[in-house]
């Protein structure tokens, strides 16, 4: 039954994607795709939950602190994920961070179903602890486990393999991310709260990290080899530290245009994300409800990205090369920007954001992992954790201090006025920057395009 499932997946990847090189090469990324479904499933499954427990525990308006907090604590998080790429494997890293997420999960999980400490007490503070060390436990899973899940993945794969085989790899995310929210709901099981998800979740991430286990030991030889040729489990790796990274980064202006991309991309959402959830807050206050009405949304945003996998994604690869690609996502994002200006409400915002998302998940990520392949590999397990865990954390910080201004402009000229005040600043900024995105998106797609025609390495 699992070998006529897999020849039916083979034939549908080949039709989508273009012909494979080998059944072998369609399994693995098969395999692949497989345990990012589960990883983005699981995220999208605690996402609705960080801010619907955030919410009836330390309040919705905190969340840009909280945000802030989270850039302290994946600070030394990157440190510690430097020494255990020093000291182990890729694989093994990844058993070991996806084993200690599953028992902190079950932790929170005992904790928040308490009345003193949990949603049992109905008291919203910004000294209930436990609510952001939930949103820090929820936010460091998304940086640490797909930014490590997508080093060990780029470093076993070719440029070719890549074009066929990353679409395939993020529809299967997409389909995690509208299974996750979908399946793993409050209401379904007929709970009152969503404390009994995190149990669920965490029993799905010690399955995660036996998939991965399982693909090693499966996978051909030959399917494991990266861009330099050599096998992603040599025991000789480059020695990285957190301040190495950061100054590989600063030495080469390829690795600042990728960093430029992705943390450009997480500021702009970042504003707008917290106006949708202060927003849904306000309709729908109560936790449970509140997390479903979330949980819907990032159905609706996996359903979109699997339309746009299947449909676009690889039809605007082939048609309009790396340039093409790397610039319609800025153009889609100056559009839902716009539209927001001139519509601020929840129902509007609702659907910008899905659209929004969902085009820059099937789009423009697997094109930025596309980025990392003509580096050499001091340069990529140098560059692409910090980039991915730090870069984008430290963005949104950022982000949310422009998002602290919304208060203030409150405070100061009242509802109305400070709310539409706080919209003209942070769309003329978002616009500013999407336009400096333009030609930072020139700029890679000519490095990318000349290192793999020459088949050498940009750094």
């Amino acid at each position: 039954m699992f070998s006529k499932l897999k020849n039916m997946f083979s034939r549908i990847a080949t039709a989508i994607w273009g012909k494979f090189e080998s059944r072998e090469e369609i399994y693995k990324f098969l395999n692949l795709a497989t345990i990012f479904a589960f990883i983005i499933g699981i995220l999208w499954a605690l996402h609705p939950l960080k801010d619907s427990i955030f919410g009836a525990t330390v309040g919705i308006e905190h969340q840009p602190w909280a945000r802030i907090l989270s850039v302290s604590v994946i600070f030394p998080l990157v440190i510690l994920y430097t020494k255990l790429v020093d000291r182990f494997q890729r694989d093994k890293i990844f058993y070991i961070l996806i084993a200690g997420y599953a028992l902190v999960g079950l932790i929170f999980m005992a904790i928040l179903s308490t009345n003193t400490y949990g949603l049992g007490n109905l008291t919203v503070s910004p000294w209930r602890i436990i609510g952001w060390l939930w949103y820090v436990y929820v936010e460091s899973y998304g940086s640490l486990i797909i930014a490590l899940f997508w080093v060990i993945v780029t470093d076993i794969t070719l440029p070719d393999s890549a074009k066929r085989g990353f679409p395939l790899i993020f529809l299967f995310g997409q389909l995690g991310n509208f299974a996750g929210p979908y399946f793993f709901r409050a209401q379904r099981f007929g709970f009152s709260t969503s404390v009994p998800i995190i149990g669920f979740c965490s029993g799905l991430m010690v399955f995660t990290g036996f998939l991965l286990w399982r693909f090693f030991r499966k996978t051909p030889e030959g399917q494991i080899l990266g861009y330099t040729g050599k096998r992603m489990l040599d025991k000789k790796e480059p020695k990285v530290t957190f301040f190495q990274g950061l100054q590989h980064i600063f030495k080469h202006g390829y690795l600042l245009g990728i960093l430029f991309i992705v943390t450009v991309y997480e500021f702009i959402v970042v504003i707008f994300d917290y106006q949708f959830k202060v927003m849904a807050k306000a309709a729908y206050p109560q936790e449970a409800v509140n997390a479903a009405y979330l949980a819907d949304f990032g159905i609706y945003t996996g359903v979109a990205a699997t339309l746009c996998v299947l449909f676009g994604t690889k039809n605007i690869q082939r048609k309009f090369g790396m340039f093409g690609s790397l610039f319609i996502v800025p153009l889609l994002v100056l559009a839902a920007i716009l539209t927001f200006k001139f519509k601020p409400d929840l129902s509007v915002l609702f659907w910008i954001m899905v659209f929004a998302k969902a085009v820059t998940y099937a789009l423009n990520n697997p094109i930025v992992k596309q980025l990392y392949i003509p580096l050499s590999k001091e340069a990529r397990y140098k560059s692409q954790g910090w980039i991915q865990m730090f870069g984008g954390r430290f963005t949104k910080s950022i982000a949310s201090m422009v998002n602290l201004s919304r208060g203030l402009f409150i405070t100061q000229y009242g509802a109305i006025a400070g709310i539409q005040l706080f919209l003209i600043l942070s769309s003329s900024l978002s616009i500013a920057l999407v336009f400096v995105w333009f030609f930072v998106a020139f700029y890679l797609a000519k490095k990318h395009r000349k290192a793999i025609s020459e088949k050498s390495v940009v750094c």
